[in-house]
């Protein structure tokens, strides 16, 4: 953890928003307290923050058109909380962009594990020594991965948002190429684990993936389904 990091915890509940803003200050992180999304959206124009906990269940506006909003305007880390909502719900925000999960009320322990786990994946070396060696950049079908920066590009040098679990699957894809890869295996090496045991949580990111670098993401060339056993990176794009 770098010292001072900014967490915006986003609660619409004053007691749960200031006993999350209160362990999180103790363990050394800058916090911004917000009670929805209106004061989340004025807090971010003047102090951008390098995560944020954000309630689905709020009354004023609920979290998931929050996610989509805020990942339009940065490429930045969420850990949502919910009480209520459905698996549907939790499908719904890793398809946003959501980076993990957590069911309130949640011990806060496993919270400022949770965030550590995000962070140190958001600034993760980029990369792994014997393993993609010196290059710098990798390309997956329509976009190259920069992984020095972390970030990903189209031809015209645009860059695209990644979450830090894409990022990381992108990086466990380019150091596995033409390898089959489970589930398990790629939740382990993006460091994307859901303790939860959601078990399609993998398939999300994977969908969101396909998005961003496919040519037709419906019938996908470079991250081939493998039934029944994983996905399978193929840097040419051809068929297996």
């Amino acid at each position: 953890m770098s010292p001072g990091q900014h967490i915006m915890v986003v609660d619409d509940e004053p007691a749960a928003r200031d006993m999350v803003g209160d362990y999180l200050k103790m363990h050394g992180f800058r916090v911004t307290l917000c009670d929805g999304a209106a004061s989340l959206r004025q807090a971010i124009q003047s102090d951008r923050p390098d995560l944020v906990v954000l309630d689905l269940n709020m009354p004023e506006e609920d979290g998931l058109s929050v996610i989509r909003d805020l990942k339009r305007r940065m490429p930045v880390p969420v850990i949502m909380l919910t009480a209520t909502a459905s698996p549907v719900d939790r499908i719904v925000g890793l398809e946003l962009g959501a980076d993990d999960y957590l069911a309130k009320p949640c011990e806060l322990r496993e919270l400022l594990a949770r965030i550590r786990s995000v962070l140190r994946r958001a600034v993760a070396p980029a990369q792994a020594p014997g393993q993609i060696g010196q290059r710098e950049t990798v390309r997956f079908g329509t976009k190259t991965l920069d992984l020095t920066a972390h970030v990903l590009r189209d031809d015209a040098g645009d860059e695209h948002a990644l979450t830090s679990s894409e990022f990381n699957l992108l990086k466990a894809f380019a150091e596995n190429p033409r390898r089959v890869l489970s589930r398990d295996k790629l939740l382990d090496l993006a460091g994307a684990r859901d303790p939860d045991a959601f078990d399609r949580a993998i398939d999300v990111r994977i969908t969101r993936i396909r998005k961003k670098i496919e040519p037709d993401p419906d019938t996908p060339a470079f991250i081939k389904t493998v039934r029944g056993a994983g996905y399978m990176f193929m840097p040419d794009g051809e068929k297996r």
